[in-house]
């Protein structure tokens, strides 16, 4: 399928979840306008230290959308499945557009235990502390595991690498482990430091 892209490093969107945006580029602008007029999907992906693509994003759905009065969007994706590119197209567009394939995914053969979501708190509590993040968890305890996975990645200050790795993973088994191991690896290199001072 034809999907225009929006290449913004550290804005990430996964299936199931909202990303709302401010654009205000020219470039942008027209592909918010093309993207309303075909179907209003919009492919967010990341881009490597080369600044070439990279070739896993995922498709959303604008499902919401206002126009304010400096002539900026104001939209709300919905994202409904991870892409990968099979070739970019040549076109006279001012933004970028690529042919894509949908993956699918496994989330329906996943099964947590309460332990596992009870771990998954914990450690993103430590994290958000020693990062002196100003958030409220106590909703998480009513909040599926599955949306708490997609979630602390979408508005955790993450390296675009790891937030890259977390998008190319569709297994939520594997991604519940490799979210598991950053939020470890930071709570143990910030005890470090501390023990070095």
């Amino acid at each position: 399928m034809k999907i225009p892209i929006f290449p913004l490093n550290g804005a990430i969107l996964f299936p199931d979840t909202n990303l709302p945006l401010n654009i205000f580029e020219v470039r942008y602008l027209e592909m918010v306008d093309f993207c309303l007029s075909n179907k209003r999907l919009l492919g967010m992906i990341q881009t490597n230290d080369e600044g070439d693509l990279y070739k896993i994003g995922c498709v959303g759905k604008i499902i919401n959308f206002s126009e304010t009065s400096d002539n900026r969007y104001l939209i709300t994706l919905q994202g409904f499945s991870l892409f990968k590119i099979v070739n970019e197209i040549n076109s006279d567009y001012k933004f970028r557009l690529v042919n894509g394939k949908l993956l699918e995914n496994d989330d329906k053969f996943n099964v947590f235990k309460n332990e596992d979501k009870a771990l998954l708190i914990k450690k993103y509590n430590d994290y958000i502390k020693i990062k002196q993040i100003n958030l409220d968890i106590k909703d998480f305890e009513n909040i599926s595991i599955d949306q708490i996975l997609k979630f602390i990645p979408m508005i955790s200050p993450f390296s675009n690498l790891e937030k890259q790795m977390l998008v190319e993973t569709i297994s939520l088994k594997n991604f519940y482990s490799k979210l598991l191991s950053i939020l470890d690896l930071e709570i143990h290199n910030n005890n470090i430091q501390k023990s070095i001072n």
